[in-house]
């Protein structure tokens, strides 16, 4: 693979695209980490989630900041956010909006729900039911929502960051796997280290730390990176290992369940994205293998005996990419 200077189709220099993706990201994760302190990992695979045009599904117990997080998020990016409390009585029509009819103008007007935003935060998604769960799937996977016969579109960029508790908490409603699908990544916050929580007993004590976040880039800018990342390059033999990769959650014994082609798809737009935040127009395996994990994991069901020796859905992911050649150079 040659490492010299790419253009892309339309004449634009890839390396330059990259070194602009680094910086506006490296403003926005600056502004974020004065809320969420600690946890990088987390951060990275939210950025590398939102370049790629996916979902993310934040999951882990009460308390740890997943909410935070992702308010930090839509507040360094000066665009539009709304937040859904999920909850046993909300309805679809609450999420996607309803036509309401006004009797003066004999006519009906369609009142859009909070779903029409550029990063839509669903707070705790699994307190709602199924039915209510599902009044998502159009927008994350069509980016538009029918409603009374009608379909709009949804601006870009467009991002649902979905919180969620463990499954087996009471109260709770686990995600059908057509749901989990839709999301790009799955990831956990986790408990701060101690002097992470020393340092957020300072900071947080007095007052919340949103309220000076202040926004460090727009939507535009969000869209035109979005864009550059088309560019990174992937070679064939990348795109192989990729595939490879699904193919082999499909035959693994472990799993009773493997992952679909869209994870292929979302594995491939994220690593190009990782890329990119790594400072290359160049995909290499480094960048799928960092991504396995949080990419496939939840999608994946394990089978009887995976859950017999207590194997996770994480640990037979990594297994399986241990146990896959790396494609050499091209």
């Amino acid at each position: 693979m040659s490492l010299g200077t790419q253009h892309d189709g339309h004449g634009g220099d890839v390396r330059g695209d990259v070194n602009a993706v680094v910086a506006v990201a490296d403003r926005v994760r600056g502004a974020i980490e004065t809320v969420i302190e600690g946890k990088p990992e987390v951060l990275r695979i939210a950025l590398t989630v939102m370049l790629a045009e996916g979902h993310l599904l934040v999951e882990d117990v009460p308390g740890v900041g997943k909410t935070m997080m992702a308010k930090a998020l839509g507040r360094a990016v000066d665009c539009s956010v709304q937040r859904v409390q999920f909850t046993p009585d909300l309805l679809p029509s609450d999420i996607t909006g309803v036509s309401v009819y006004h009797q003066d103008r004999n006519e009906f007007e369609f009142n859009p729900g909070p779903v029409f935003a550029n990063i839509v935060l669903g707070d705790e998604i699994n307190r709602a039911s199924p039915k209510t769960q599902s009044a998502l799937l159009e927008c994350m996977e069509e980016r538009q929502v029918s409603v009374d016969g009608q379909t709009r579109a949804l601006e870009r960029p467009f991002m649902v960051v979905a919180t969620q508790n463990p499954a087996d908490m009471e109260g709770t409603y686990a995600l059908p796997e057509a749901q989990r699908d839709r999301f790009m990544a799955r990831v956990s916050v986790g408990y701060p280290s101690p002097q992470a929580e020393l340092d957020m007993i300072d900071s947080h004590s007095s007052r919340s730390p949103l309220e000076q976040l202040a926004p460090v880039t727009n939507a535009a800018e969000i869209r035109s990176l979005v864009d550059r990342v088309h560019n990174v390059h992937m070679a064939p033999g990348m795109r192989r290992y990729v595939v490879d990769l699904v193919n082999s959650t499909r035959t693994a014994p472990e799993l009773k369940l493997g992952a679909s082609p869209r994870a292929t798809l979302h594995l491939v737009r994220a690593a190009r994205a990782h890329a990119a935040l790594e400072g290359r127009h160049y995909v290499v395996p480094d960048d799928v293998q960092a991504l396995a994990v949080p990419v496939l994991a939840h999608r994946l069901l394990p089978g009887p005996e995976a859950q017999m020796e207590r194997l996770s859905a994480e640990q037979i992911v990594a297994k399986l990419v241990a146990r896959l050649p790396v494609p050499g150079p091209r």
